[in-house]
């Protein structure tokens, strides 16, 4: 059996899976991430983390702007691979490509399959408090992440996760988890599960008005928030005219009204509870603890936040 596979994807989590493969006994023939982007104000050129790291293994990167296109779909079914393993690589799989026979597009998710399909699962899994998440591992089919999947295994959500610390113990657990599948399936051993319908939700892409804070929600849902967006894209409130983007906080027994500066140490009131913030960055600044950040900035007790 061959143990020739391509591996798609962009970003920093796919880099553990990719690695991991790299050390196995299975040979990456080709690696496909997205194409160079410029990076400040056209500046710079900036590959994907998932290019720089196939570099070092002299691995075959090819970026095509759009992965529907004759050349890379003779590429594909010509390169005498068995299994293309997809990890948040950013483009639609062709359903032309699906159709090759004899090759099996797995992609690995990060949730436990039917919850949170689509593009934020990790940030959605925090913002709507959920105790668990973890990995599913499934085939691709033309709908999105519907496909049956063949390994799944879940992990707590700690209090303090944001969505970079979850985000990177769930590529860590693929990087294991991918090569227990080819195993199995090297040994036919591999069984798919179908999922259920009626349980699938959505993780919809997280837009920029979900950054902007609201004060009128229970503290605790709002810590939520917090963390799940955290590092990118970020919650902020406007103070004046100067955006402040909130890193850390923690809930706190306090009352007041919904954006009320409850105490000269940055306590907000919510609808229940308040926050009190630890971390905090001014737009174009670095990130600073609260304290420091008040020796030269002033948000007096009383003011009301919109």
């Amino acid at each position: 059996m061959s143990k020739k596979i391509i591996f798609m994807g962009t970003p920093t989590f796919s880099v553990p899976i990719l690695k991991s493969l790299h050390e196995s006994n299975y040979t990456i023939e080709a690696v496909f991430t997205q194409p160079p982007k410029k990076k400040s104000r056209g500046q710079k050129i900036e590959k994907s983390p998932v290019h720089l790291e196939s570099i070092k293994y002299d691995i075959p990167v090819r970026y095509p702007n759009k992965l529907d296109n004759e050349d890379d779909f003779n590429f594909i079914k010509n390169a005498k691979v068995k299994y293309v393993i997809v990890v948040a690589y950013g483009q639609i799989i062709p359903k032309k490509m699906l159709n090759l026979p004899n090759i099996l597009f797995l992609n690995i998710h990060a949730s436990l399959l039917p919850k949170w399909r689509g593009a934020a699962p990790i940030q959605r899994s925090i913002i709507e408090m959920d105790n668990s998440t973890g990995i599913s591992i499934m085939k691709i089919i033309p709908k999105l992440d519907a496909g049956p999947y063949m390994l799944q295994e879940s992990i707590k959500i700690e209090n303090d996760d944001n969505s970079a610390t979850l985000s990177k113990k769930l590529s860590i657990l693929s990087s294991k988890l991918i090569i227990n599948c080819l195993d199995l399936l090297k040994n036919n051993n591999a069984k798919f599960t179908e999922q259920d319908e009626n349980q699938a939700t959505y993780a919809n892409k997280i837009e920029k008005k979900d950054s902007e804070i609201n004060w009128n929600i229970p503290a605790k849902k709002l810590i939520a928030k917090i963390n799940g967006l955290n590092p990118a894209p970020g919650v902020w409130f406007r103070h004046y005219k100067t955006r402040l983007k909130i890193i850390q906080a923690q809930e706190v027994n306090r009352v007041g009204k919904a954006g009320e500066v409850l105490e000269n140490d940055l306590t907000i009131g919510c609808k229940e509870k308040a926050i009190k913030i630890l971390l905090i960055q001014k737009e174009g600044k670095r990130v600073l603890n609260v304290k420091s950040f008040l020796t030269g900035y002033i948000i007096k007790k009383g003011e009301m936040l919109t």
